[in-house]
């Protein structure tokens, strides 16, 4: 009878260890579980002010569904766009409205020498690589291999076109606050509270040199896009309001 006892015992310890187990490992899962909740990224949301202003969001953080990509190199990753290359050049993300006039805002952050553009009152191209619309420089001046480009090359210049300020742009890694306001033929740039672009789009087709293409000066609307250059560049907070 002892050796019984003892035996069913022993089975009834083991159980119950076992049991503890059991739970102890529900208990760690629920633990990861939850860490991982909180770890997903929280929507961005407009200010009160933005709100009453008439703004609205471009990309919040968690997904593309307001954008196209033509070249599957966009990627979500800790509430920013990335764009990961694939390919040297090339790449584009258009935003699925065409928009006339608007003030934009977003922040963007550029890594080490990386080259990408703002295209506005772009249309779309299929192809990877294509531009047709204004293109506005996003591109990190202060890398060395950037020493002799034209003025009209540097961050925030309508490209070809218009020399922006220079001297307002964060180093690599830090993140930028830009803004566009398009009305008409009137483009204004805004890098991190500086007025570093100021121009009239009606001026620049009249001064324009002979042979010059200006038709992609004059187009009355259509996407915004970021066009791909074949580097890492971050944004996020996108928002547009529309004005008259």
């Amino acid at each position: 009878m002892y050796n019984k006892d003892l035996f069913i015992f022993s089975l009834l310890l083991a159980n119950l260890l076992l049991a503890q187990g059991s739970f102890s490992n529900i208990s760690v899962s629920d633990d990861i579980s939850c860490r991982q909740q909180e770890k997903k990224t929280k929507p961005f949301r407009l200010s009160r002010k933005e709100k009453r202003e008439g703004f609205k969001i471009l990309f919040d953080g968690t997904n593309l569904d307001n954008w196209i990509d033509n070249s599957n190199q966009y990627v979500v990753e800790d509430g920013n766009i990335v764009m990961q290359p694939k390919v040297k050049y090339g790449g584009n993300l258009y935003t699925k409205e065409e928009y006339r006039n608007f003030v934009l805002r977003f922040e963007f952050l550029l890594t080490p020498g990386a080259n990408n553009g703002l295209g506005l009152r772009h249309r779309y191209f299929e192809k990877e690589r294509g531009y047709d619309g204004m293109e506005l420089q996003i591109l990190d001046d202060y890398d060395p291999k950037y020493k002799e480009l034209e003025p009209y090359q540097y961050h925030g210049s309508l490209y070809s076109w218009v020399p922006a300020k220079r001297g307002h742009l964060k180093p690599a890694g830090e993140w930028n606050y830009q803004e566009v306001i398009m009305r008409d033929n009137h483009l204004k740039i805004i890098l991190n509270g500086e007025v570093i672009l100021d121009t009239d789009l009606s001026e620049l087709v009249k001064n324009a040199p002979s042979g010059k293409e200006v038709g992609r000066l004059l187009y009355p609307k259509g996407h915004i896009a970021f066009l791909g250059h074949g580097d890492v560049v971050k944004f996020k907070h996108i928002r547009i309001k529309e004005i008259l």
